[in-house]
């Protein structure tokens, strides 16, 4: 098997539209050797830990409408022709991820790292969900089979929270300044939400390495 880690943020479109890229591409190799990590990274590191008000926090990144509309114009492109659904104007809450990187890591613990992610993603870009909620992390443990009363009491404390902002350091002390970033056998970067096809080449020539080096 070869290791595929992944650095990511739930609130990030562009990682949303990589996930699907890539889930499109295994459903089509099924026989992949990957094995898959997420990793976390905090777009917005100093957003209060309550979240923000999404209009507020578009208007502050992006310097008003206009602005918006021409940075997410690339987004609404891909997220339609992946029928991923989302309506952005559908999004009240801007929050800050520490607690659903908590979640993604114990998730990881019990072997459920990705539904995980998946569930996070369509929580907050497909129900408008508070993703900084911890009543609604707990749920969304629970509808991926996590205990919820484990989850109620890990998130009353402090558990791993330095860890999750240590790797988040740490993987921009390694040069990732954007998610997605993809690490193919802890040697090869690619960086972005890359296209169904450039993974189907990927997992090809991975095979057939694979291949010729039991040969």
């Amino acid at each position: 098997m070869i290791k595929l880690d992944i650095i990511s943020d739930p609130v990030c479109p562009w990682c949303y539209i990589g996930k699907a890229e890539l889930d499109h591409a295994l459903a089509e190799r099924p026989d992949h050797p990957f094995t898959i990590e997420w990793h976390p990274f905090q777009l917005n590191p100093d957003m209060p830990a309550e979240g923000m008000d999404r209009k507020d926090y578009m208007e502050m990144k992006f310097g008003g409408q206009s602005g918006a509309a021409s940075a997410y114009a690339p987004v609404i492109e891909r997220t339609e022709a992946l029928d991923l659904n989302i309506d952005f104007s559908a999004i009240d809450r801007q929050p800050n991820t520490l607690n659903a990187h908590r979640l993604i890591h114990w998730a990881g613990l019990e072997g459920r790292q990705t539904p995980a992610v998946s569930a996070l993603f369509k929580a907050f870009f497909n129900e408008y969900r508070d993703i900084g909620d911890t009543e609604i992390l707990i749920e969304i443990g629970s509808s991926i089979g996590m205990n919820p009363e484990i989850l109620k009491r890990l998130f009353s404390g402090d558990a791993d929270v330095q860890s999750i902002k240590d790797r988040d350091v740490h993987a921009r002390q390694r040069g990732v300044s954007g998610v997605p970033c993809f690490i193919v056998a802890n040697t090869h970067a690619l960086r972005g939400a890359q296209p169904k096809s450039l993974w189907l080449q990927v997992l090809d020539e991975l095979s057939e390495n694979m291949k010729e080096s039991t040969d």
